[in-house]
């Protein structure tokens, strides 16, 4: 959900740049540092930034001001953890605002907390956690609640800058987040079934990738194997 250019006032347009500075800088330190030691990543490290910046410019209408897509950061934040999925979101969404006036300048720093700090962190943290039980619905998992922690910390933001008269920003986020959901919740679930099949051919294409990042284990590889033949 790419909140459009000058659309968020002061001061909060420069809170959400403040807020979104520190992880983007320690990713940008994550990323020179595995550039160095994991040279061998870097591919993959292509392939999920192309992945963000194609699914987050299939946008759909959805309110004034801003509008539905799907975000691609689950799969960033299951291979590389969400410090180095927000570089990514920052370049695609800078990207976006400059050439397909999709977002904007002045609300960078929203859109980058939205979709390139939370969803990620939302996504990475129920893929550890569910990555045990069975691995393509904990992708499938993790990329639909990014997406939809996206939306919800966006409705947040719009609420926050323009509180309704009767009932302040709690009455604002409901509106704001009933407006979104109409699109944002099957586009989820869609996105959640794009990001397995996707993690599938990871797997199968560079599994000694995944396991020296630390994605899956080595046993949970041999056990997936396992229960394809």
């Amino acid at each position: 959900m790419h909140i459009m250019e000058g659309f968020l006032p002061h001061p909060w347009w420069e809170i959400w740049f403040a807020a979104s500075l520190p992880f983007v800088a320690y990713g940008v330190s994550r990323i020179s540092r595995m550039a160095r030691e994991q040279r061998e990543t870097l591919p993959l490290l292509a392939v999920a930034g192309a992945f963000i910046f194609v699914l987050s410019s299939l946008k759909l209408p959805s309110v004034t001001g801003s509008c539905s897509h799907p975000t691609g950061t689950g799969i960033g934040a299951i291979l590389f953890g969400p410090w180095i999925t927000s570089v990514l979101s920052t370049i695609v969404l800078l990207y976006q605002a400059l050439f397909l006036a999709h977002g904007g300048l002045s609300t960078l720093g929203a859109n980058v907390f939205s979709m390139g700090i939370a969803g990620p962190v939302v996504g990475y943290l129920i893929y550890r956690a569910t990555q045990r039980f069975n691995l393509y619905f904990a992708v499938f998992l993790a990329a639909a609640l990014a997406d939809l922690a996206t939306y919800l910390v966006t409705s947040l933001q719009l609420a926050l800058a323009f509180p309704a008269a009767d009932g302040g920003v709690l009455l604002s986020l409901k509106a704001f987040a009933a407006v979104f959901a109409i699109t944002q919740v099957p586009l989820a679930g869609i996105e959640g079934v794009i990001s397995a099949l996707m993690f599938k051919y990871i797997l199968q294409a560079r599994s000694d990738v995944l396991i020296r990042l630390n994605v899956i284990s080595k046993p949970d590889l041999l056990r997936l194997q396992g229960g394809a033949t």
